[in-house]
Order: structure tokens, then C-alpha cells, then sequence
């Protein structure tokens, strides 16, 4: 059986405040004066009863705003004393007195009391029908009652669908914040921001306070800031946050709570542990870098709110063909190194490395790079990087070039010769072409050159003119990599130039070839 937890709860029935039941229009008509406990107004009013008895307060059970006119009081300041006590005692929510024939009068011995327990006390200077008050303060308590009910049924339903759905965690999210009508924000236990959802600028504007507001979770962060526990079976392991609800708060405890069970069953039921979310917020975040789409400058809070430290750094791009993101989150705690992590569409895994501006980027990348060999086992291993970055808008170029550089890695037939950490200038030409490579221009070059062995039925063609210029045009290597005796390769060649219409014996007709195979594979690719 899993549980799940939110902040000071009182109850969750969904109540009126002392200062919304002063508010109503049969109760102004009372011309109502608060003249004791004014800062506890905004106590939950959970029930209105009328009630005379001296010793009213052994009838309660909290919450309840009591209305009297005081008669069994008047006279004994002892009994008047002893009735405010009570009530403080029971945990009322306020007591209104009607002013008449037993208190012309606010009575200064209860009013005192009253302020010394922090009791709201309120005084009617009219006469006024309590039967009136009593039937509005309960049919709205019970409508609000209904209507949070509602909403949380409702809500429920539409979780469950979605997981059963097999949704994934944002869908879920959206969801939830569509019904609160605010940001909804997932953390794990050290703050850190593992998915947001609701409007883009209000999600935004959450995420730039998330220092304060992550050292205040614990607390009250401030009207409408509710929080629910992530966790089961005794551990837990994240909180959600509704940020700012603009609705009742206790209607709002509701929704978190179901918000929470439903995040709780997502991850027992598949949906991937913490840990998973952990990943899946750094992806997200380096995906929205390295696309472009949105501005740096935008992804900046999603960055500080995840963690990754963000003022006065040194940026390092880097990209690990084939890598693993539990390896290399493992290699950046061995070397205590902050950073994202974060895998990529085409297999390579992105890490952002954020050092301090005394720190040597270089060395450190090259540490990365000796660490990562050594975690991994395999001694040729290499880490594509760019250049360090001081400037957080230049991030996101840093990771498009550590991704070319790590797809000419891939590409390279040199691959056992490149150095542990790989740059730009590293690939030399085949790094040039991964960087050109979407230009129309070179698009066209590429088909114009290769033209005569583009269609399926000359694959065989294409992949020895490929090996022969790869070998730097040694047609002894050629024949042996491809099993063939050297008259049938020099056939083949003879066939390649006829198609192509060129001398591959000439150097800068067999180099623009080159360029056009480098190209036409980087497109494939």
C-alpha cells in the first residue's frame, strides 16, 4: 500500500475562512466589527454553530465558528474568562457575539482574553437572525465540499486513463496542471527539478525564485504553495508542488494528493524510477539546446532549477558516441565534476560539464576522457568535445559542434589513431563536411558527383570507389579488403570512372569525388 503526504494538513474538507464568512452579505448586514485575534483571520471555518452554553467548548471538535448573544455570560466575568478559554481550548475557528440586551457592549474581560488566546472574536452591532448565518456559511461549506469532491474524482479518473494509457510523465503533468490551473513542478529530495508543467511563462517565472523557493519547501513558500510527498513503503524520494493555486486550499491539498497517488502508481507501474525522471528532465533540457528553438537565454532557470550550476562557469560541450548515461554520470562523480548528462537521438549520450572559471577545462576533459576508458573497458574510447564556453548563449552551438565532431568519429575509418578527447580540428575534412552537411549547396554537389552510382543497383560500386579513396587510392588494399582479385578491381574502378565521367588517377578530380562521398555519407548518416 503506497502513501502519500501533504503540508499541515487541518482537514480536508474544503472550508470558508473566518475573513470569507465576514465577507457575506448577510453577515455585513450584521455590520460585523473583529475586535479581538484580527491576524487569525484567515482560519478555516469548518462548521457555524449557535450555542449558549456556557460550556460550549466540551461540544466541539475544532473549527467551528460559534454564535451567541451571550446571555448565560452576562455578569461573571469568571464564566466570560473561562468561555474563551474553552473555546481556545476546542480549537474553534472565532466566536461572534451579538450585541443586545446581555452586551450593549463589546465586554472588555472576554475581548481581552480572546486577544491573549489568539481567538478571533467578532461583535454584531445589529440585530440579526443567526438561523440566516447558519444556512448560508453550511450550504456553501457543503457546496464547496461537493464541487472539490468532484474535481477530485475527476481528476483521479483522468490520471488513471492516462497511465493505463501507458502515458508518459509530462502527459500526466499537463494534466494535473490543466485542473489547477497553475505551474505544477516535481522535484526529487535535494530540490532539484525534475519536470514542470502549465503555461510557459508562469513555469518560467517559478523557476527564476527557485533558490528561495527550493529552500523554503519545506515551509510555507506563501499563499497557494502546496506540496505533496512522493514516496511508499516507507521511503520517500521526490515532492510535487502545486506553485501558487488560486483556488481553496483545501480543495487544493486534494488535488495535489491525487496528482501524487498517481505519480506513485505511474513509477510502480513501469513508469520509470527517479532516477529515470533525473534523466528524463536533463534530456529534455539538452534537447531544447541543442535544437535551438528555444533561446538559451529562456533555458537558463530549467538549468539552475535542475542543478547544474550556472553563474561565473566554464561550459564544456561534450558528446560520447555509443555512451552510457549511468557510465558517465558514475565518471563525473568519481571526479567530482558538476555537469548534465543526457542522451541523444542517434545513440550518442551529451554531457555538459559546468566548471569553475579557475579550473583547466582541457585537463579536466582529458581526465573525463582517461576515466571514461578506464569505466568502460575499452582503451579506443573517445569523447567528441568543443570548445569551453564562458558565455551561457554560447552553449548550445558548443553542443551542435561536439555532436558533428562525435558523428565524423563515428564515420572515421581513422577512429583507433584520434586521440582520447576529439575536436573539430581533429576530423579535419570529414569534420568540415559534417558541419556543411544540411547545406543545400553541398547537397547538390554531392548528387551532381555521384550522380552515375546512386541508384540501389551500384551499392557494390559505390562501396569500392568509398574503400579505394579511404586508402588513399591503394588499389592493392582495396582488392584485399574486398576479396577480389586486383584485374577485377581494376574493372570495377575502370566502371566507376565511366559512370562518373571522371580520372581517378587525377589528384583533384579523385578529391572532388572524395568530398562528394564524404558529403553524400554524412547526409545518409
Amino acid at each position: 500500500m503506497t502513501t502519500t503526504s501533504v503540508t499541515s494538513h487541518t482537514g480536508f474538507e474544503p472550508a470558508l475562512s473566518v475573513r470569507q464568512v465576514l465577507t457575506l452579505e448577510r453577515v455585513q448586514a450584521g455590520e460585523p466589527e473583529v475586535v479581538a485575534g484580527a491576524g487569525q483571520l484567515d482560519r478555516p471555518v469548518r462548521w457555524v454553530h449557535v450555542a449558549e452554553a456556557a460550556d460550549v467548548g466540551v461540544m466541539l471538535s475544532g473549527g467551528e465558528m460559534v454564535l451567541t448573544t451571550g446571555v448565560l455570560l452576562a455578569g461573571d466575568e469568571a464564566k466570560q474568562v473561562e468561555y474563551i478559554q474553552s473555546l481556545h481550548r476546542a480549537e474553534a475557528a472565532a466566536v461572534v457575539l451579538g450585541l443586545g440586551r446581555a452586551f450593549p457592549a463589546p465586554p472588555e474581560v472576554m475581548r481581552r482574553a480572546a486577544e491573549r488566546c489568539g481567538l478571533p472574536m467578532v461583535v454584531l452591532h445589529r440585530p440579526f437572525p443567526f438561523a440566516e448565518l447558519t444556512e448560508e456559511v453550511q450550504s456553501r461549506l457543503v457546496r464547496r465540499k461537493f464541487a472539490a469532491v468532484s474535481l477530485s474524482e475527476t481528476v483521479r479518473t483522468a490520471l488513471t486513463g492516462l497511465i493505463t494509457a501507458g502515458a508518459p510523465l509530462q502527459r500526466l503533468l499537463d494534466e494535473v496542471a490543466q485542473h489547477s490551473g497553475c505551474p505544477v513542478v516535481v522535484t526529487n529530495l535535494a530540490h532539484r527539478v525534475l519536470a514542470t508543467a502549465g503555461e510557459r511563462p508562469a513555469v518560467d517565472d517559478v523557476l527564476r525564485d527557485w533558490e528561495r523557493i527550493a529552500r523554503q519547501a519545506g515551509g510555507s513558500v506563501g499563499d497557494g504553495w502546496i506540496h505533496a510527498e512522493l514516496g511508499g513503503r516507507g521511503e520517500r524520494w521526490g515532492r510535487l508542488l502545486l506553485c501558487g493555486y488560486r483556488g481553496d486550499t483545501a480543495t487544493g491539498r486534494l488535488l495535489a494528493d491525487r496528482a501524487a497517488e498517481a505519480l506513485v502508481l505511474h513509477r510502480m507501474l513501469g513508469g520509470g524510477s527517479a532516477h529515470s525522471w533525473e534523466e528524463q528532465s536533463a534530456q529534455s533540457l539538452v534537447t531544447d539546446l541543442v535544437s535551438g528553438v528555444v533561446p538559451a537565454r529562456q533555458l537558463l532557470p530549467r538549468a539552475r532549477a535542475a542543478g547544474l550550476p550556472v553563474n561565473r562557469r566554464t561550459f564544456v560541450p561534450l558528446v560520447v558516441p555509443g555512451g552510457e548515461s549511468g557510465q558517465l554520470e558514475r565518471v563525473l562523480r568519481v571526479l567530482g565534476l558538476s555537469g548534465l548528462v543526457a542522451e541523444l537521438a542517434d545513440g550518442a549520450t551529451a554531457v555538459l560539464l559546468s566548471l569553475a572559471r579557475d579550473q583547466q577545462a582541457e585537463v579536466l576533459a582529458a581526465h573525463f576522457a582517461a576515466r571514461l576508458r578506464t569505466e568502460t573497458g575499452e582503451p579506443h574510447a573517445v569523447v567528441a568535445a568543443a570548445d569551453p564556453r564562458t558565455d551561457w548563449d554560447d552553449v548550445p552551438a558548443g553542443l551542435r559542434e561536439a555532436r558533428h565532431v562525435a558523428d565524423a568519429v563515428a564515420d572515421s575509418s581513422a577512429a583507433l589513431d584520434l586521440p582520447a578527447v576529439v575536436r573539430l580540428r581533429d576530423v579535419h575534412l570529414r569534420g568540415l563536411i559534417r558541419l556543411l552537411r544540411d547545406d543545400p549547396q553541398v547537397q547538390s554537389f554531392a548528387e551532381r558527383e555521384l550522380d552515375g552510382l546512386l541508384c540501389g543497383a551500384d551499392q557494390e560500386l559505390l562501396n569500392v570507389l568509398r574503400t579505394y579513396l579511404a586508402t588513399g587510392r591503394n588499389k592493392s588494399r582495396t582488392a584485399q579488403l574486398h576479396h577480389v582479385s586486383r584485374p577485377a578491381l581494376y574493372r570495377r574502378l575502370e566502371a566507376i570512372q565511366t559512370r562518373l565521367g571522371v580520372d581517378l588517377d587525377d589528384f583533384e578530380q579523385a578529391a572532388s569525388v572524395h568530398i562528394a562521398l564524404l558529403a553524400h555519407d554524412a547526409q545518409q548518416g
